[in-house]
């Protein structure tokens, strides 16, 4: 019995410390949030990571991400479905996805090392789920961040990264 409990245990923390997270995974819907993505480890076998790269969900305002030193960052954008004015002036189209790429070996997130990646941006005015899928390349192999939970796969291998939005005035969980 205390063998099952240990093994599954073990199994259980590998399992919370191998993707990628949000230092706040919670959020009031509606109000500015700063999406800071921690990255705790490499790819398989020890690998460093050389390149973060992050896919918005649609219906982020204003999202702007921040420049890294030692890494490049290059954006893409995308249409919006609905323009909408900010300050009398129309917004045709948001931020997509953010790239951030080591400038080189003496850059790349050793194994060993953590590291955050941070963007920030006006959530949706409704109290939903977002995700984010991010893709980890390494110097041999990557990881692509982007399973969603399902009920006959509650706990994904590689999850998206998941931002819980909560009712304006409610208060958000903090971890």
């Amino acid at each position: 019995m205390k063998t099952t409990l240990a093994t599954l245990l073990c199994a259980l923390a590998g399992a919370a410390h191998a993707h990628i997270t949000l230092e706040q995974p919670e959020a009031a819907a509606g109000s500015s949030y700063r999406a800071t993505f921690k990255v705790g480890h490499g790819c398989e076998g020890g690998a460093p990571t050389k390149e973060i790269v992050v896919t918005l969900p649609e219906g982020l305002r204003g999202a702007k991400p921040m420049p890294k030193p030692g890494w490049t960052m290059t954006t893409k954008r995308r249409a919006l479905k609905t323009p909408y004015d900010s300050h009398g002036k129309p917004v045709t189209d948001e931020l997509a996805e953010v790239r951030w790429t080591a400038d080189g070996e003496a850059h790349f997130l050793q194994d060993a090392w953590y590291d955050e990646f941070v963007l920030r941006a006006t959530l949706p005015a409704d109290a939903v789920e977002l995700w984010f899928p991010v893709r980890q390349v390494c110097t041999q192999g990557e990881w692509h961040w982007a399973e969603l939970p399902t009920a006959a796969n509650p706990r994904p291998r590689a999850p998206a990264v998941r931002l819980k939005l909560v009712p304006a005035g409610a208060p958000a969980h903090a971890h």
